[in-house]
Formats: C-alpha cells, structure tokens, sequence
C-alpha cells in the first residue's frame, strides 16, 4: 500500500511539473513544433537514467522512494502519449516532415538522454 501512495503522489507531482516544464519551453520557443514535449521527454529520459544508476546500483534506495521517483513522478512528468498524439496531430494537418523530425529526434535524443543520464549516475 505504501508503494501505491508513493507513486499517486509522485504522479500528481509529475504531471503538474510536466506541465510547467512544457508551458515554459512553449512560452520561449513557440508552438510551431512540439518542443515543450519534446524537452519534457529528453529531461525525463535523461532524470530516469540517473535515477536507474543512482537508486538501484548506488545507494540502492527503498522501494517507496523508487516507486515516488521513477514510477510515479517520472512517469507522470514523461509524456510518451502527448507524443503520439502530437505527432499524429502534425502528419493529420499534413506536416509529415516535422512529424518525422519530432519521431527521430524523440526516439533518438531520449534514448540517448538516458544513456548519459546513467554514465553520469556512475561517474558519481
């Protein structure tokens, strides 16, 4: 019960920085293409990576914390849907080629995020 309440809280926590996060990006660079999803995903891929090193190999944290980190507010904060949904939305209204750029550099940058996310987690 403890873990379910951990990630409720970590999930509302994560779904209003998400929205935060994104407004702002929104807010300096337009909303010509997803870019407030897009930094959202790179930051929470990258947050996620860390976190994987940090709270199981290193400090091996309790499941509450890992459940309100990685399950419940990086879940929340990551927005994979908004996404999809975005990127149908911009190949519906026949702009295939920002769709495109928005599934490479997605796909692609987070991966990639999470990657240095868990090098820098080992480095510490």
């Amino acid at each position: 019960m403890t873990n379910l309440i951990a990630i409720a809280v970590g999930g509302a926590f994560g779904a209003l920085s998400r929205y935060g996060a994104s407004q702002w990006v929104y807010s300096l660079l337009g909303r010509s293409f997803p870019f407030g999803t897009l930094v959202v995903n790179v930051a929470g891929s990258f947050v996620m990576g860390f976190l994987a090193v940090l709270l199981i190999e290193r400090l091996v944290a309790g499941p509450e914390l890992r459940a309100f980190l990685m399950i419940g507010f990086l879940g929340s904060f990551t927005t994979f849907s908004t996404f999809s949904l975005e990127t149908v939305n911009l190949i519906s209204s026949g702009e295939v080629i920002k769709a495109g750029v928005n599934m490479l550099i997605s796909v692609f940058v987070c991966v990639t995020a999470c990657w240095f996310g868990m090098l820098l987690g080992r480095q510490i």
